[in-house]
């Protein structure tokens, strides 16, 4: 049996390969949209890709199942549990609690874990060839390596009221009834790492063990004295900002996103043409330079999403594709460059790059407004808005700063002066430039706090005592 991890850093999101070397069929198991790595691996291994399937509805990323399924001709399985509000709107397979699927030697068994959503999945794995039972589990958002997956996400992104209590009461079931039931030995692979909003502590190993984690885990005393109610309580606290976009991934994932195939090359954009549509507000230009550079000037009205790293998680945060239709233009070295960006893109449904540029001669230019701490006091600012988490902003914050996480600025407008200069910050100073650049793009009046809370903090140490007369 061959079982490939393939890893996102930028959504900290893990798909998984596992092929039968016998008969050369393989299965992936809750695919990214962008396909090629997939088709890659089974060229390399001399593989098809006979089936395709996902442990539930995802919220952080659009799923590449029916992408894939579409570009290789595999069968496509979802879960059809968690009752008729969480059946998928496309046409699959529906898996149910105890149904297989079987590649050659190697068979795949649903186990329904609900608790982070009604529908979810567990898969185990069991390589015939080597043992009838299962070695493996697949466990998607139910246990990740040192934490559970949150129960709130429907609350936060998908419209629900107080759904999380019966989601974490579910959770605890779920543990006691199917998790801590199965061999030690088994090895679990979780669908997120650390970084994923999708828990509060996730570890940032690849796997772990039933085994390990009935020993070690945070939730272990909760379950071996049957305290659901302590459980609950420790779950809920804590849990990351869930970012606005996560509800229209909800939407699209369960709706079935729309087929890619196939993509187009980002072609560098005729300068001055290029020009004439920005000055005609037509396009956006996205600069990928870090914020030092773009602080150095940047094109009018463009938004920052800096490089590749987390360019999926920022670009979700300054463009919603349901409310714009302007299509992008990403400043980008290189054309290899500008398809990578687009790849990231394209799996939080950003799939409007139309083109890059890799200098910015010609082009209608600004030079985004910065204030140093020391300046602070003296701008008449509205609002002093800190862009970071909730749980950064409670472990300490400027006085006087009001609170809004940057994956929910663009959706919480409301909550926004309706004049008037909003300084904006963040630990360092890096989610503070992309909020920036879409407030101002949004036509609000944002200047950047130099140095984020980082700089206000170490000026604040730095700042002579002077002692009482």
């Amino acid at each position: 049996m061959l079982l490939e991890r393939i890893y996102d850093e930028d959504l900290a999101q893990a798909s998984y390969f596992i092929g039968c070397q016998a008969e050369g069929e393989a299965v992936v198991v809750d695919a990214r949209r962008d396909v090629a790595e997939y088709l890659d691996l089974a060229q390399r291994h001399g593989m098809r890709i006979v089936a395709v399937t996902e442990t539930h509805i995802h919220a952080d990323y659009l799923s590449g199942t029916r992408e894939l399924a579409a570009t290789t001709g595999a069968d496509i399985y979802v879960s059809g549990e968690g009752g008729r509000d969480w059946q998928y709107g496309f046409e699959a397979n529906r898996l149910h609690h105890g149904d297989t699927i079987s590649i050659g030697n190697i068979t795949i068994e649903a186990r329904h874990t609900p608790g982070h959503t009604p529908e979810h999945l567990a898969m185990l794995v069991t390589d015939g060839a080597f043992s009838d039972s299962p070695g493996y589990a697949l466990t998607g958002d139910f246990v990740f390596a040192g934490d559970l997956g949150r129960p709130d996400l429907l609350d936060e992104a998908a419209g629900g009221v107080d759904t999380r209590f019966e989601g974490a009461r579910r959770l605890f079931a779920s543990l006691r009834d199917e998790f801590l039931t199965l061999a030690d030995h088994i090895q679990v692979f979780p669908a997120h790492g650390a970084g994923s909003a999708c828990g509060k502590a996730l570890g940032a190993l690849p796997s772990t063990t039933v085994g390990y984690e009935r020993l070690n885990a945070w939730w272990t005393p909760y379950l071996r004295d049957d305290d659901e109610q302590g459980f609950i309580d420790e779950l809920l606290d804590g849990q990351p900002d869930a970012h606005a976009y996560f509800a229209r991934m909800k939407r699209e994932n369960r709706d079935g996103p729309r087929l890619l195939s196939p993509l187009s090359p980002v072609d560098r954009a005729d300068q001055a043409d290029l020009a004439r549509r920005l000055e005609a507000d037509e396009v956006i230009l996205v600069d990928t330079r870090d914020q030092h550079a773009v602080h150095a000037g940047t094109v009018d009205r463009s938004l920052h999403v800096p490089g590749l790293a987390k360019a999926a998680s920022y670009g979700a945060w300054v463009y919603d594709p349901e409310r714009e239709t302007r299509p992008l233009v990403l400043l980008a070295p290189d054309q290899e460059f500008a398809e990578a960006m687009r790849d990231h893109l394209i799996r939080v449904g950003i799939d409007t790059v139309v083109g890059f540029t890799p200098d910015l001669d010609g082009l209608p230019l600004t030079t985004p407004a910065v204030v140093p701490p020391s300046g602070l006091d003296a701008v008449d600012a509205a609002m002093l808005l800190d862009v970071r988490n909730r749980t950064e902003h409670d472990d300490g914050h400027i006085p006087g700063s009001e609170h809004l996480s940057g994956g929910r600025v663009l959706w919480h407008l409301d909550e926004l002066p309706d004049g008037g200069t909003i300084v904006t910050y963040c630990q360092s100073g890096v989610r503070n430039a992309v909020i920036a650049s879409a407030l101002r793009r949004a036509g609000y009046d944002a200047v950047e706090l130099e140095g984020s809370y980082a700089g206000w903090a170490d000026r604040q140490q730095s700042r002579p005592v002077t002692a009482p007369a």
